[in-house]
């Protein structure tokens, strides 16, 4: 069995004694800071998550904030997505590239004021490419990252149990939405978001102090609907398409290749760091494509590296994340495919870790 050695390069969270009590079994490492994976079995969490209420640390989806004048001018220099329309109290998921168009994250961006702005980080050291952008463009503005830690509850009782804690206005948060609550005499940004298909909300905790007072509200609040320590689950984030930034996509793929296309600006009117290379993307067409993947067989066991997937012997793109589902009775899988072999109903080849196996591109994701 593999350890990790604790330091202080490896950050603990604001709900960490609480994880801890909660029986996490294993963990991995996020933003330099703990993110549980598996509490009683990725099987069994992944099955309470569908049926009942999950608190969640994902505090290592660590803030940069940018704060000033040119606040709005920075994050639009950002990202290919078109923010002119988005209002104060809104969320908004943005891929952020660089000149050559590449993937550099897929954070969610929220708009606190008009010179304002937070960005909900996935798996990358963005704070510091921010940080150039606005010194070497001479703007007006401060990046920092703020002491703020989210907390999700997720799952199909989640908005009941959000509704026990914060009051029954929190029914009322559309998708990709935010509102400041009371909670405890302090105002909390609370948006109805989170990194699984089931539904819920995260609560993003400004200052340390109030973390497991807020966790422990939760879980007492909840004891009636089973709440239970949960975390992004592997096979229900597969099920559903959500793809995770340094598995399925890197600086090595633009938005287009990730299928995101669609938050790109398609006009040519957005002024952004990657305008030329994406123009030229969206103009001819990515290469490749991520589509969902079934492999047949047996349960395959966690992609820790990319297999390859082959045609004929000829290598046509690779799988970077798998999982069997016991929803749908099948290996769920993730898989960047070049052009010619994307179609759904595509027969291919995987070469996993456990030998070779048949699968198929599919039309669409399974949830």
């Amino acid at each position: 069995m593999v350890h990790l050695s604790p330091s202080r390069r490896l950050r603990r969270t604001p709900f960490s004694d609480g994880v801890e009590a909660a029986g996490v079994a294993a963990y991995t490492v996020y933003n330099h800071m703990l993110l549980p994976t598996v509490f009683r079995s990725l099987e069994e969490d992944y099955r309470h998550l569908k049926e009942a209420v999950q608190i969640w640390d994902v505090a290592c989806e660590r803030q940069v904030e940018l704060q000033g004048p040119d606040a709005g001018r920075l994050m639009q220099w950002m990202t290919p997505r078109d923010l002119s329309g988005i209002q104060i109290g809104r969320c908004a998921y943005i891929p952020v590239v660089d000149a050559s168009g590449g993937m550099l994250n897929d954070p969610v961006a929220l708009k606190l004021a008009e010179d304002r702005w937070w960005i909900s980080l996935a798996d990358s050291d963005l704070l510091y490419w921010v940080t150039g952008l606005a010194h070497g463009l001479r703007l007006d503005v401060r990046v920092t990252e703020p002491d703020v830690s989210p907390l999700a509850v997720q799952g199909p009782l989640a908005e009941d149990l959000a509704a026990r804690v914060f009051g029954e206005t929190v029914r009322g948060i559309r998708f990709f939405q935010f509102r400041r609550l009371d909670f405890r005499g302090q105002s909390l940004v609370v948006a109805r978001s989170g990194y699984s298909k089931q539904g819920g909300f995260e609560i993003y905790v400004e200052g340390s102090d109030l973390g497991m007072t807020l966790w422990t509200t939760l879980m007492e609040a909840g004891s009636d609907l089973d709440v239970r320590a949960g975390c992004p689950n592997g096979i229900e984030r597969i099920e559903g398409g959500l793809l995770s930034y340094g598995n399925d996509m890197t600086v090595a793929d633009s938005p287009f290749d990730c299928g995101l296309g669609h938050f790109c600006d398609a006009l040519g009117t957005v002024d952004h760091v990657g305008s030329k290379a994406l123009t030229r993307i969206a103009r001819d067409g990515p290469a490749r494509q991520i589509r969902p993947i079934e492999i047949w067989g047996t349960p395959v066991p966690a992609c820790d590296r990319l297999w390859p997937l082959s045609v004929g012997g000829d290598r046509v793109g690779h799988v970077s994340s798998a999982a069997y589902s016991p929803d749908f009775g099948t290996n769920v899988a993730i898989g960047m495919v070049d052009r010619a072999h994307w179609e759904p109903g595509t027969d291919l080849g995987v070469e996993t870790s456990a030998g070779f196996r048949s699968a198929a591109v599919r039309d669409r994701f399974w949830a």
